[in-house]
């Protein structure tokens, strides 16, 4: 049962096959076995997912009077320990928010809680979703379920994790500038980043807000849908939240005539060989299915890790002025004045990446430096924009590798942060134009490590991406996959 994906465990609760109950607990015994190993939870408290279980078999039985029931009810999922839960610990994988229990859910939250879903606890993450390996945690390393030398990606890690390792139906991550897309990939999964604006921030504790954007995790495209029809709508809370009707994903595309855009720049110097075989393989597989493959430019990608790093600290310099141990955090034991408290506070509150941004977003805003730094970071986000909207005049789809390689070993690059960095070269573009993107298994390196392949499509293009990466998905196997070192 474990090894379902979530609609068809969908489909057994509707035929009865199985109850939430019983399947959550299936989930939690897993997670019992494996999380030691593996790390992808930090929070996990079966007296309330139970409780959550026994309301859905409730709802599905008639007996409930807390909604109407939908695809989602009584299925088990887990939410990034990003996310505000009300009554549960919210760390964000920070000392300094180590036992900070929310008062109220984050907009996504109660959504999922409306659909009858049942919360399995919150998964690790890197630290304020700063990282690329979820290594920066202050609860230690999340290890990628296919080889647990290596990492899972990140700031996602954990949700990415815990879906692959058949430790919840699915997940919810969060999406800055690669961090639901990069640990999918790593991980054999999908991962989502929805449209800058289709999906409520409210209650998701910000990083950096232009770019932030909450996003699901799951085995199957077909599963992200799913997700993505509970998560998507508006939310007068979130002023960047878009007023649009709600979207139903039917999953239907006609590939005859698809126009595939290829970015000469995805696939040049630095694209480890068995990941460009694995994404040409399946750009070789639309291409037979009548889709037309075109060659596009996106001039401005070698500069997208250099603009991202310069805005996204900036903001997270602005956002995470508010832990100072003032209202709610951590707190330092001993000081001798206000001002003490607040460097004693942050100094053993954040970790080392943590602190490293908030530096270089200080100093990037700072006087003398906003014009050389953010603002021409800020002009470099609209050319790349623009690079999109060049190619879109072109194609429907761009497709390419997620990351330039299949997870490194954990420790591999954490004497050498910008080699970190550049592992998002093919993230950070759609996130800073608000583009939404999804990574699907497309394959297997030499190693047995997966290979993700990225489809990004213009502004509120969700139904055509998901669309197309289900039927490839139709015609391969690579999600089916179970890692060889989590067996069920």
């Amino acid at each position: 049962m474990l090894n379902s994906t979530l609609l068809e465990l969908a489909g057994a609760l509707e035929a009865k096959k199985v109850s939430s109950v019983e399947l959550t607990r299936q989930f939690l015994g897993r997670i019992q076995r494996l999380n030691g190993e593996l790390n992808a939870f930090i929070t996990v408290d079966p007296e309330r997912s139970l409780a959550d279980a026994r309301r859905a078999d409730e709802r599905r039985a008639g007996k409930g009077n807390e909604g109407s029931m939908g695809a989602l009810t009584g299925i088990p999922i887990a939410f990034k320990d990003i996310y505000c839960t009300k009554g549960q610990r919210t760390t964000c994988g920070s000392r300094m928010l180590a036992d900070f229990v929310s008062p109220y859910d984050a907009h996504v939250v109660e959504q999922f809680d409306k659909a009858g879903a049942v919360s399995l606890g919150k998964c690790n993450m890197d630290e304020f979703a700063m990282g690329s390996s979820n290594e920066s945690s202050h609860f230690g390393p999340v290890r990628n379920p296919w080889d647990r030398k290596r990492v899972p990606g990140g700031s996602s890690g954990g949700s990415a994790a815990a879906v692959a390792a058949r430790m919840a139906a699915g997940a919810l991550g969060t999406d800055t500038g690669g961090s639901t897309r990069q640990p999918a990939a790593f991980s054999g999964v999908c991962g989502l980043r929805p449209t800058y604006g289709l999906v409520s921030r409210y209650g998701l504790v910000a990083f950096a807000s232009s770019l932030d954007q909450a996003g699901p995790i799951a085995r199957t495209a077909a599963d992200i849908a799913a997700l993505l029809e509970v998560m998507a709508g508006f939310d007068e809370r979130d002023s960047t939240s878009v007023q649009r009707a709600k979207e139903k994903y039917s999953l239907q595309v006609d590939l005859q005539g698809l126009r595939i855009g290829l970015p000469k720049e995805y696939f040049a110097e630095g694209l480890e060989p068995a990941v460009r075989k694995a994404v040409e393989a399946a750009v070789a597989w639309f291409g037979s299915q009548g889709a037309k493959v075109v060659e596009i430019e996106l001039p401005h990608t070698r500069v997208g890790i250099a603009a991202y790093y310069v805005i996204a600290p900036a903001e997270a310099s602005s956002n995470l002025s508010r832990f100072d141990g003032v209202r709610y955090g951590h707190r330092a034991s001993e000081y001798h004045d206000l001002v003490d408290m607040y460097c004693r506070t942050r100094a053993e509150g954040f970790g080392a990446e943590v602190k490293r941004r908030i530096l270089v977003g200080t100093y990037v805003l700072s006087h003398g430096y906003y014009d050389a730094y953010y603002l021409h970071a800020q002009k470099i986000r609209r050319l790349i924009a623009r690079d999109f909207a060049r190619g879109f005049e072109k194609c429907d789809v761009i497709l390419g590798p997620t990351a330039p390689t299949t997870a490194f070993e954990l420790g591999a690059n954490n004497e050498d942060p910008v080699q970190m960095y550049l592992g998002d070269i093919f993230t950070i573009p759609a996130s800073l134009a608000g583009l939404p993107a999804l990574s699907v298994p497309c394959g297997f390196d030499a190693k047995g490590l997966p290979v993700g392949l990225q489809l990004t499509g213009p502004h509120f293009s969700e139904a055509r991406l998901l669309a197309a990466a289900h039927r490839y998905q139709q015609a391969t196997d690579w999600h089916a996959r179970v890692p060889k070192e989590t067996p069920l």
